[in-house]
């Protein structure tokens, strides 16, 4: 039998500063990961036992943490089939820095392609060049990595950062995924980048203590969301050698502020934001 996915799209009715409670939502009912299209946030969790009381139930998550019932929610079957073909449309090369392209598998690198020509195909995973925390990440680590750092990417979904760092120079990359599609995508891709021996796929959910214990290393990058980072900043900040660089993402313009304010309040320097559309990507470093 055909393994089938239960889509879920789900948007505010009229109060945009619910999106990003309602992800949460969605995270805390199975989603892997979420994405933006045309107002809605789409993402997708593995078959339900029972179709009604899930969905029952996830009604019931979502006002509970968003504190309002003024949302839409809808829910299809999708087969992995149709889901795989979902995601391939409209993935294209993109340059995102003079140094760096992304692009799928199925499509060649262009003649004039830069040196860190990066192939990334998510699947059911989290991170291509089409979203606006992974552009930001990506510019933000061209500018951050030196060569022989050693890298936690945090969050890893695809591995598009992982394999980043790697290609930048660094001569070591953990790359932490609590999911385990997730992971079985990230190994393909660090296989397709040839980059396996560098990057070792840490499959895991990670608290403070566990970051730290992983440290200490050159570099974080985190593209998350806000509460997550929130949570995680002290963790962050222990995991990172004197003089180290963090990079965090995942942030909506309106969270920034308070992200900021926790991370400098934490010890570290803001070196850089990188706007893209309503998200920010943070660029700071810890104090020598």
């Amino acid at each position: 039998m055909s393994r089938r996915w239960l889509q879920m799209r789900v948007r505010p009715r009229a109060d945009p500063d619910l999106s990003p409670l309602l992800v949460e939502g969605l995270l805390a009912v199975g989603a892997r990961a979420a994405e933006e299209r045309d107002g809605w946030i789409v993402t997708a969790v593995e078959e339900p036992a029972d179709l009604e009381e899930f969905v029952e139930g996830a009604k019931t998550t979502l006002r509970d943490l968003s504190g309002s019932d003024d949302f839409e929610l809808e829910v299809e079957w999708r087969s992995h089939e149709d889901w795989a073909e979902t995601w391939k449309r409209g993935l294209a090369p993109r340059r995102i820095t003079e140094r760096i392209l992304v692009r799928p598998s199925w499509i060649p690198a262009p003649p004039d392609a830069p040196p860190i020509d990066i192939v990334v195909d998510p699947g059911m995973a989290f991170g291509t060049a089409e979203h606006g925390t992974t552009r930001g990440c990506l510019r933000l680590l061209d500018e951050a990595v030196q060569a022989g750092d050693r890298v936690l990417d945090v969050g890893s979904g695809s591995g598009i950062l992982a394999i980043a760092a790697s290609r930048l120079g660094a001569s070591s990359v953990v790359a932490i995924e609590a999911d385990a599609l997730a992971c079985e995508a990230l190994r393909e891709n660090l296989e397709h980048n040839a980059v396996q021996e560098r990057v070792r796929c840490v499959e895991a959910m990670v608290g403070p203590d566990d970051l730290a214990a992983l440290g200490p290393v050159d570099g974080v990058v985190a593209n998350i969301e806000s509460r997550p980072l929130l949570g995680l900043m002290e963790g962050f900040v222990r995991a990172l050698a004197p003089g180290g660089w963090l990079i965090l993402s995942g942030i909506l313009d309106h969270e920034w502020p308070s992200v900021r304010e926790a991370a400098e309040r934490a010890g570290l320097l803001m070196r850089r934001v990188d706007e893209d559309g309503e998200w920010r990507s943070g660029l700071f470093t810890r104090g020598r």
